[in-house]
């Protein structure tokens, strides 16, 4: 009766010690749980990112006053009928 009783704790024993300390443990757990939540953040931000760059492509495709726009503003392109004024302001 001594030998299963021996048997039965040193079993408690070597799975409390997989619980706590080894493979699948607890601690193991929480770090999981801690890195998918910080990987659910980061997706959430890109698929926001991802939404304004799909409504600029569908806005880019929709018109020209879009395609104007950013023409403008990285190309520096003007209009046939425009004129273009540079105004240097001197240095001290």
């Amino acid at each position: 009766m001594r030998l299963i009783a021996t048997g039965l704790a040193l079993l408690i024993l070597v799975l409390q010690f997989r619980l706590w300390v080894g493979e699948g443990s607890i601690p193991a757990m929480r770090r999981m749980q801690a890195a998918v939540a910080e990987q659910r953040a980061e997706n959430e931000r890109l698929d926001e990112r991802n939404a304004a760059l799909a409504a600029d492509v569908a806005d880019l495709r929709s018109g020209l006053q879009s395609v104007e726009e950013r023409a403008r503003r990285d190309m520096g392109m003007i209009g046939a009928d425009e004129q273009f004024y540079r105004v240097i302001i001197p240095r001290d």
